[in-house]
């Protein structure tokens, strides 16, 4: 394979993974999965924790700490759905094997880690947005 259609994310059938894009994809179906996890999770701390304050009768104000766990959700599942990993993108890694920080591999060209950052700043900035979607929206029902 080509290192043009290994950078433009082209998959390798002899790996089964898609190979490192920068600022496009960053994590194999390991990683992916892992993020999809904790979309799940934070979305269910989200309604859990809604439900809860209405119960309660919490002040209104309190409803804005939904906002932690509504832009974890979002950062989960925007990592997924990218197949980028905002850390991994801003420490300048990657990682197509198994999950975890221990297994990454550096990026060493510094037009591509600077690719990764930008990614990794869209999807910071798309997390706290859904995140302050989320908390207004609770704040008003």
């Amino acid at each position: 394979m080509s290192l043009r259609l290994a950078m433009a994310g082209a998959h390798d059938p002899g790996a089964g993974r898609v190979a490192y894009a920068p600022g496009e994809c960053n994590i194999g179906p390991a990683e992916i999965a892992r993020r999809r996890r904790l979309g799940h999770a934070s979305a269910l701390v989200t309604a859990a924790a809604l439900v809860t304050l209405l119960l309660a009768d919490a002040p209104a104000w309190t409803r804005l700490l939904l906002f932690f766990p509504a832009a974890t959700a979002a950062a989960g599942y925007l990592q997924a759905a990218f197949r980028f990993c905002a850390d991994y993108g801003w420490r300048g890694v990657f990682n197509f094997g198994r999950a975890g920080h221990q297994r990454t591999t550096a990026v060493t060209d510094l037009a591509a880690r600077r690719a990764d950052r930008q990614k990794a700043v869209l999807i910071a900035a798309g997390s706290a947005a859904v995140g302050a979607a989320v908390a207004v929206l609770a704040l008003l029902a």
